[in-house]
């Protein structure tokens, strides 16, 4: 029924790109995904970086009154890449979606918090990790 479906697909979207994604870490250079995973670095931040601006062009294009929808199809479309490409980093670093989104929703206010049930807070050994921030 109505009632059953979440009211974004946002997350079960990204779980499943990045399931796909830590699949195609074993698929062979065929495979972009696998080439950027194991790849040089550089090449998968640079195109993280081209993909956020190229986002941000097509911000500007939608900003416009009236901007037809082709642009802001385009402006979707880009904020797919630049997600995909995240997702591919976040992968390649050993960031999990779990760890990210609890990372997401430490940003949240309390009272924030307290409005929805079952927010995943981060897990003692994800807190500030690697940095001191």
């Amino acid at each position: 029924t109505e009632g059953d479906q979440p009211e974004s697909q946002m997350g079960a979207a990204l779980e499943s790109l990045a399931h796909t994604i830590h699949a195609r870490s074993t698929a062979g250079p065929e495979s972009y995904t696998y080439r950027l995973l194991t790849g040089n670095l550089d090449d998968l931040l640079k195109k993280l970086v081209e993909e956020a601006h190229e986002t941000t062009l097509a911000a500007k294009d939608v900003e416009r009154d009236g901007a037809p929808a082709s642009e802001i199809d385009h402006l979707r479309y880009e904020a797919g890449d630049v997600v995909y490409h995240l997702l591919v980093l976040l992968e390649r670093c050993g960031v999990d979606l779990d760890e990210f989104a609890a990372e997401m929703n430490t940003r949240m206010t309390e009272d924030e918090i307290a409005l929805r049930s079952g927010v995943i807070m981060l897990k003692p050994d994800f807190v500030n990790r690697g940095s001191n921030h």
